[in-house]
């Protein structure tokens, strides 16, 4: 899609991930996209994001929209001119702003659903609560920020898993013509993040025991960014078709 590059602030962004067994994370992802591993496990996970001032980069005064936003994520490569790509495929979007659900596919990349979110944050403290209008998402996060990284973690540290997410700011998502996937790449002034110490974690697509078989998925770490200003970046498009 053809957009002006649009900038903001990223208010607070927790991204929530999840180790899978990959030949199962591999069932929910279409062609070209297959999963990227770290040791052994797909990563996928949900970003629960406030976005404010988001306007197009042209506007030279620091007004703008605002949003809450969650964006369910699965770590991903895949091959274009021979050359192996990676980023996060990204099958769902839901949002607190109507224009956002209307414009998603049409004026801004990727399908968005209009969803109800519920916030409480108190200094260190986090409460995220999302549930779609259409019933098929739910979300509720609740964790306090932590210097403790998880020691079971894939990751290893909060250093690696920092750099992982950094390095994955290339999304697609579907778009409204079947097999056909917008790119929107995430460019930050500064990468910064915490380790958020989870206290509560429910996910109706993670929890999903037809989707997700038990003992096939297990929660890894989360990550807070606070106060990012940031640009998005329209991408070209993927169809799977023309991918070799």
């Amino acid at each position: 899609m053809n957009i002006p590059a649009i900038r903001g602030i990223i208010d607070r962004r927790i991204l929530a991930n999840y180790r899978i067994d990959p030949d199962v994370m591999a069932a929910h992802l279409p062609k070209p996209f297959r999963p990227q591993l770290v040791n052994g496990y797909s990563i996928a996970g949900i970003c629960l994001i406030r976005l404010k001032q988001v306007r197009p980069r042209f506007f030279p005064i620091p007004w703008g929209f605002g949003s809450e936003n969650a964006a369910h994520r699965i770590a991903v490569e895949w091959e274009t001119e021979g050359k192996i790509r990676s980023g996060v495929y990204v099958p769902r979007r839901d949002t607190s702003s109507r224009l956002n659900a209307l414009a998603g596919g049409r004026l801004f990349p990727g399908l968005s659903h209009h969803a109800t979110f519920r916030v409480t944050e108190e200094d260190v403290h986090f409460s995220v609560e999302m549930k779609s209008d259409d019933g098929h998402a739910s979300v509720h996060l609740s964790g306090s920020v932590d210097d403790t990284f998880p020691e079971d973690s894939v990751f290893g540290s909060l250093e690696k898993a920092s750099a992982f997410f950094e390095s994955g700011s290339l999304g697609y998502s579907d778009s409204r013509v079947p097999k056909q996937y917008h790119g929107l790449e995430l460019r930050c002034t500064r990468w910064q993040t915490e380790n958020l110490a989870i206290h509560a974690m429910n996910s109706s697509f993670f929890e999903d025991a037809h989707a997700f078989p038990a003992g096939s998925v297990e929660f890894d770490c989360a990550l807070l960014m606070r106060n990012i200003p940031h640009e998005w970046h329209a991408q070209p498009s993927i169809c799977c078709d023309s991918v070799v």
